[in-house]
Protein backbone atom coordinates (compact mmCIF):
# COMPACT_ATOMS: atom_id res chain seq x y z
CA UNK A 1 0.00 0.00 0.00
CA UNK A 2 1.04 3.63 -0.91
CA UNK A 3 2.60 5.89 2.06
CA UNK A 4 2.55 9.15 1.15
CA UNK A 5 5.58 11.39 2.85
CA UNK A 6 5.02 13.55 5.62
CA UNK A 7 6.38 16.84 6.52
CA UNK A 8 7.48 17.06 9.84
CA UNK A 9 7.38 20.37 11.40
CA UNK A 10 9.47 21.08 14.54
CA UNK A 11 8.81 24.10 17.15
CA UNK A 12 11.47 25.26 19.10
CA UNK A 13 10.51 26.65 22.11
CA UNK A 14 12.64 29.33 23.34
CA UNK A 15 14.18 29.08 27.05
CA UNK A 16 14.42 25.12 27.07
CA UNK A 17 17.44 23.87 27.89
CA UNK A 18 17.06 20.61 25.72
CA UNK A 19 15.79 21.06 22.22
CA UNK A 20 12.85 18.98 21.33
CA UNK A 21 15.05 17.26 18.16
CA UNK A 22 18.25 15.61 18.43
CA UNK A 23 20.93 18.32 16.68
CA UNK A 24 23.67 16.21 14.77
CA UNK A 25 26.98 16.95 16.13
CA UNK A 26 29.40 19.43 13.64
CA UNK A 27 30.18 17.45 11.07
CA UNK A 28 27.90 14.43 11.02
CA UNK A 29 27.22 13.65 7.23
CA UNK A 30 23.76 13.24 6.07
CA UNK A 31 21.69 9.69 5.95
CA UNK A 32 22.21 8.30 2.53
CA UNK A 33 19.54 8.41 0.00
CA UNK A 34 18.40 4.79 -1.33
CA UNK A 35 20.90 3.75 -4.14
CA UNK A 36 19.38 3.38 -7.45
CA UNK A 37 18.61 -0.21 -7.98
CA UNK A 38 17.99 -2.27 -11.96
CA UNK A 39 15.92 -4.57 -13.03
CA UNK A 40 17.02 -6.00 -16.65
CA UNK A 41 15.75 -8.74 -18.86
CA UNK A 42 13.02 -10.04 -20.86
CA UNK A 43 10.87 -12.61 -21.75
CA UNK A 44 10.50 -15.77 -24.54
CA UNK A 45 14.02 -16.76 -24.33
CA UNK A 46 16.06 -19.35 -24.94
CA UNK A 47 15.13 -22.16 -28.11
CA UNK A 48 18.44 -23.49 -29.22
CA UNK A 49 19.90 -21.18 -32.08
CA UNK A 50 18.21 -18.56 -31.21
CA UNK A 51 19.08 -14.42 -30.33
CA UNK A 52 19.12 -16.03 -26.64
CA UNK A 53 22.85 -15.56 -27.02
CA UNK A 54 22.85 -11.90 -28.26
CA UNK A 55 20.82 -11.02 -25.30
CA UNK A 56 22.42 -12.96 -22.67
CA UNK A 57 25.85 -10.61 -24.28
CA UNK A 58 23.76 -7.22 -23.28
CA UNK A 59 23.09 -8.68 -19.94
CA UNK A 60 26.99 -9.56 -19.35
CA UNK A 61 27.38 -5.72 -19.66
CA UNK A 62 24.48 -4.32 -17.42
CA UNK A 63 24.48 -4.77 -13.25
CA UNK A 64 21.41 -5.37 -11.80
CA UNK A 65 18.91 -8.01 -10.66
CA UNK A 66 17.81 -9.92 -13.91
CA UNK A 67 14.64 -10.33 -14.81
CA UNK A 68 12.30 -13.18 -16.67
CA UNK A 69 9.00 -12.82 -18.46
CA UNK A 70 8.38 -17.07 -18.84
CA UNK A 71 8.75 -18.74 -21.75
CA UNK A 72 12.11 -19.39 -20.85
CA UNK A 73 13.15 -22.56 -22.98
CA UNK A 74 11.37 -23.54 -25.83
CA UNK A 75 9.99 -25.85 -27.12
CA UNK A 76 9.08 -27.23 -23.44
CA UNK A 77 10.25 -26.41 -19.91
CA UNK A 78 12.41 -29.57 -19.94
CA UNK A 79 15.92 -30.02 -18.26
CA UNK A 80 17.21 -30.99 -21.28
CA UNK A 81 16.06 -27.27 -22.71
CA UNK A 82 17.27 -25.26 -19.97
CA UNK A 83 20.69 -27.58 -20.00
CA UNK A 84 21.40 -26.83 -23.72
CA UNK A 85 19.83 -23.76 -24.56
CA UNK A 86 19.47 -21.77 -21.12
CA UNK A 87 22.37 -22.31 -19.47
CA UNK A 88 24.96 -21.39 -21.69
CA UNK A 89 23.18 -18.06 -22.33
CA UNK A 90 21.02 -16.83 -19.88
CA UNK A 91 21.72 -19.29 -17.62
CA UNK A 92 25.56 -17.49 -16.60
CA UNK A 93 23.41 -14.89 -14.83
CA UNK A 94 21.12 -17.08 -13.07
CA UNK A 95 22.57 -16.05 -9.51
CA UNK A 96 21.21 -12.69 -9.94
CA UNK A 97 17.75 -13.95 -11.97
CA UNK A 98 14.21 -13.68 -10.42
CA UNK A 99 12.52 -15.79 -13.61
CA UNK A 100 8.24 -15.61 -14.19
CA UNK A 101 7.26 -18.73 -15.65
CA UNK A 102 5.33 -19.02 -19.02
CA UNK A 103 2.95 -21.17 -20.71
CA UNK A 104 6.06 -23.24 -22.26
CA UNK A 105 7.52 -24.07 -19.06
CA UNK A 106 4.51 -25.85 -17.77
CA UNK A 107 4.81 -28.08 -20.87
CA UNK A 108 7.18 -30.43 -18.81
CA UNK A 109 5.89 -31.71 -15.44
CA UNK A 110 3.96 -29.15 -14.48
CA UNK A 111 7.23 -26.75 -14.37
CA UNK A 112 8.81 -29.01 -12.23
CA UNK A 113 12.53 -28.56 -14.05
CA UNK A 114 11.66 -24.54 -14.22
CA UNK A 115 11.48 -24.60 -10.31
CA UNK A 116 14.56 -27.29 -10.10
CA UNK A 117 16.61 -25.02 -12.33
CA UNK A 118 16.00 -21.44 -10.50
CA UNK A 119 15.18 -22.58 -7.18
CA UNK A 120 13.90 -20.91 -4.30
CA UNK A 121 14.49 -17.51 -6.77
CA UNK A 122 11.26 -19.20 -8.47
CA UNK A 123 9.11 -19.18 -5.31
CA UNK A 124 6.92 -22.11 -4.02
CA UNK A 125 6.92 -24.63 -6.79
CA UNK A 126 2.89 -24.98 -6.04
CA UNK A 127 2.59 -21.65 -6.59
CA UNK A 128 4.55 -19.85 -9.20
CA UNK A 129 3.56 -16.40 -8.07
CA UNK A 130 5.80 -14.63 -5.57
CA UNK A 131 7.12 -10.57 -4.43
CA UNK A 132 10.27 -9.09 -2.90
CA UNK A 133 11.58 -5.87 -2.44
CA UNK A 134 14.40 -4.18 -4.38
CA UNK A 135 16.11 -0.69 -3.13
CA UNK A 136 13.40 1.02 -2.03
CA UNK A 137 10.73 -0.62 -4.68
CA UNK A 138 8.55 -3.73 -4.54
CA UNK A 139 8.70 -6.36 -7.40
CA UNK A 140 5.55 -8.91 -7.57
CA UNK A 141 5.91 -11.34 -9.78
CA UNK A 142 2.43 -12.63 -10.72
CA UNK A 143 1.74 -16.60 -12.56
CA UNK A 144 -0.83 -15.83 -15.19
CA UNK A 145 -0.68 -19.82 -16.30
CA UNK A 146 -4.82 -19.75 -14.21
CA UNK A 147 -4.86 -23.54 -15.92
CA UNK A 148 -2.24 -24.45 -13.96
CA UNK A 149 -2.78 -22.56 -10.12
CA UNK A 150 -6.06 -21.37 -8.49
CA UNK A 151 -5.85 -17.65 -9.51
CA UNK A 152 -8.75 -16.43 -7.55
CA UNK A 153 -6.38 -17.63 -4.71
CA UNK A 154 -3.87 -15.87 -6.33
CA UNK A 155 -5.76 -13.05 -6.75
CA UNK A 156 -6.44 -12.68 -2.40
CA UNK A 157 -2.71 -13.24 -2.14
CA UNK A 158 -1.91 -10.25 -4.67
CA UNK A 159 -4.55 -8.31 -3.07
CA UNK A 160 -3.13 -8.83 0.71
CA UNK A 161 0.81 -8.34 -0.15
CA UNK A 162 -0.19 -5.17 -1.90
CA UNK A 163 -1.68 -3.72 1.03
CA UNK A 164 1.17 -5.20 3.31
CA UNK A 165 3.65 -3.85 1.19
CA UNK A 166 5.28 -0.24 2.72
CA UNK A 167 7.06 0.55 -0.39
CA UNK A 168 6.10 4.01 -2.57
CA UNK A 169 7.04 2.37 -6.00
CA UNK A 170 6.08 -1.15 -7.14
CA UNK A 171 6.39 -3.01 -10.67
CA UNK A 172 4.44 -6.00 -11.48
CA UNK A 173 5.11 -8.75 -14.23
CA UNK A 174 3.82 -11.78 -15.13
CA UNK A 175 3.30 -13.90 -18.70
CA UNK A 176 0.46 -13.25 -20.97
CA UNK A 177 0.02 -9.87 -21.90
CA UNK A 178 -3.56 -8.23 -20.62
CA UNK A 179 -3.12 -5.59 -23.30
CA UNK A 180 -1.30 -6.61 -26.96
CA UNK A 181 -1.55 -6.00 -30.40
CA UNK A 182 0.21 -9.24 -31.12
CA UNK A 183 -0.81 -11.24 -33.73
CA UNK A 184 0.01 -14.96 -32.07
CA UNK A 185 -1.62 -13.82 -29.00
CA UNK A 186 -5.06 -12.34 -27.92
CA UNK A 187 -5.24 -9.74 -24.80
CA UNK A 188 -5.06 -12.23 -21.93
CA UNK A 189 -8.62 -11.25 -20.39
CA UNK A 190 -8.54 -13.27 -17.59
CA UNK A 191 -6.04 -11.03 -15.98
CA UNK A 192 -8.04 -8.10 -15.97
CA UNK A 193 -8.89 -8.48 -11.96
CA UNK A 194 -4.99 -8.43 -11.10
CA UNK A 195 -4.53 -5.59 -13.66
CA UNK A 196 -7.79 -3.70 -11.54
CA UNK A 197 -5.97 -4.82 -8.38
CA UNK A 198 -2.41 -3.38 -9.51
CA UNK A 199 -4.50 0.29 -10.47
CA UNK A 200 -6.24 0.33 -7.18
CA UNK A 201 -2.93 0.36 -5.43
CA UNK A 202 -1.30 2.71 -7.25
CA UNK A 203 1.66 0.08 -9.21
CA UNK A 204 3.66 1.82 -11.62
CA UNK A 205 4.74 -0.62 -13.90
CA UNK A 206 3.13 -4.21 -15.33
CA UNK A 207 6.03 -6.47 -17.87
CA UNK A 208 5.02 -9.01 -20.11
CA UNK A 209 5.69 -11.20 -22.55
CA UNK A 210 4.22 -14.48 -24.46
CA UNK A 211 3.95 -12.40 -27.91
CA UNK A 212 7.85 -12.38 -28.85
CA UNK A 213 7.67 -8.27 -30.09
CA UNK A 214 8.13 -5.08 -27.64
CA UNK A 215 4.94 -2.63 -27.19
CA UNK A 216 4.25 0.06 -24.92
CA UNK A 217 0.98 1.06 -24.01
CA UNK A 218 0.10 4.69 -22.12
CA UNK A 219 0.00 4.88 -18.44
CA UNK A 220 -3.86 2.95 -18.34
CA UNK A 221 -6.52 2.49 -15.40
CA UNK A 222 -8.36 -0.99 -14.54
CA UNK A 223 -10.73 -0.56 -16.82
CA UNK A 224 -8.09 0.03 -19.86
CA UNK A 225 -8.73 3.69 -20.00
CA UNK A 226 -5.84 6.09 -20.34
CA UNK A 227 -5.06 7.80 -16.86
CA UNK A 228 -1.80 9.89 -17.40
CA UNK A 229 -1.41 10.44 -13.33
CA UNK A 230 -1.89 7.25 -11.81
CA UNK A 231 -2.01 5.07 -14.53
CA UNK A 232 -0.29 1.51 -14.86
CA UNK A 233 2.18 1.23 -17.58
CA UNK A 234 2.12 -1.96 -19.58
CA UNK A 235 5.54 -3.01 -21.80
CA UNK A 236 5.08 -6.38 -23.47
CA UNK A 237 8.76 -7.15 -23.81
CA UNK A 238 8.88 -10.94 -25.48
CA UNK A 239 12.23 -10.23 -27.35
CA UNK A 240 14.59 -12.52 -25.21
CA UNK A 241 15.37 -14.55 -28.38
CA UNK A 242 12.96 -16.61 -29.98
CA UNK A 243 11.14 -16.27 -33.15
CA UNK A 244 9.41 -12.67 -33.63
CA UNK A 245 5.95 -12.55 -33.54
CA UNK A 246 4.24 -9.87 -36.15
CA UNK A 247 1.48 -7.36 -35.01
CA UNK A 248 -2.52 -7.28 -35.58
CA UNK A 249 -4.63 -4.39 -35.68
CA UNK A 250 -2.74 -2.00 -33.22
CA UNK A 251 -4.96 -2.01 -29.83
CA UNK A 252 -6.13 1.25 -28.41
CA UNK A 253 -3.55 3.48 -26.42
CA UNK A 254 -0.12 1.57 -28.49
CA UNK A 255 2.24 3.94 -28.12
CA UNK A 256 5.14 2.15 -29.82
CA UNK A 257 5.58 -0.90 -31.37
CA UNK A 258 8.15 -3.16 -32.87
CA UNK A 259 8.88 -6.82 -34.33
CA UNK A 260 12.45 -7.77 -35.51
CA UNK A 261 14.39 -6.53 -32.33
CA UNK A 262 15.99 -8.71 -30.03
CA UNK A 263 16.77 -6.85 -26.81
CA UNK A 264 16.59 -6.22 -22.81
CA UNK A 265 14.32 -3.68 -21.24
CA UNK A 266 16.37 -1.72 -18.53
CA UNK A 267 14.56 -0.13 -15.28
CA UNK A 268 16.61 2.48 -13.51
CA UNK A 269 14.64 2.32 -10.11
CA UNK A 270 15.00 5.60 -7.99
CA UNK A 271 13.39 6.27 -4.74
CA UNK A 272 10.55 8.27 -6.25
CA UNK A 273 10.84 7.49 -9.77
CA UNK A 274 12.44 5.42 -12.97
CA UNK A 275 13.46 5.42 -15.99
CA UNK A 276 12.88 2.55 -18.85
CA UNK A 277 15.60 1.80 -21.76
CA UNK A 278 15.04 -0.80 -24.26
CA UNK A 279 18.29 -1.91 -25.17
CA UNK A 280 19.04 -3.87 -28.83
CA UNK A 281 21.30 -6.27 -29.47
CA UNK A 282 23.98 -4.99 -31.75
CA UNK A 283 23.33 -3.91 -35.30
CA UNK A 284 20.08 -3.46 -34.58
CA UNK A 285 18.56 0.84 -33.87
CA UNK A 286 15.11 0.32 -32.81
CA UNK A 287 15.25 1.44 -28.82
CA UNK A 288 12.57 2.88 -26.62
CA UNK A 289 12.71 5.29 -23.39
CA UNK A 290 11.00 6.93 -21.11
CA UNK A 291 10.50 7.66 -17.59
CA UNK A 292 8.10 8.68 -14.33
CA UNK A 293 7.45 8.97 -11.31
CA UNK A 294 5.92 7.10 -8.31
CA UNK A 295 2.29 7.68 -7.59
Amino acid sequence: MKRWSLLACTVLLVGLSTPAYAVPAPGTPAAAAPADAVLVGAGDIAACGSGSARTAKLLDGIPGTVFTLGDNVYPDGSARNFDRCYDPTWGRHRDRTRPTVGNHDYRTDGAAPYFAYFGERAGDPELGYYSYDLGGWHVVVVNSNCDQVDCDRQLRWLEADLTASKTRCTVSMWHHPLFTSGLDHRPAKWMSPFFEVLYAHGVELNLSGHNHNYERFKPLDGTGEVDLERGVLPIVVGTGGASHYGFDRVRPHSVVRDDDTYGVLKLTLRPDSYAYQFVPVPGKSFTDSGSGTCH
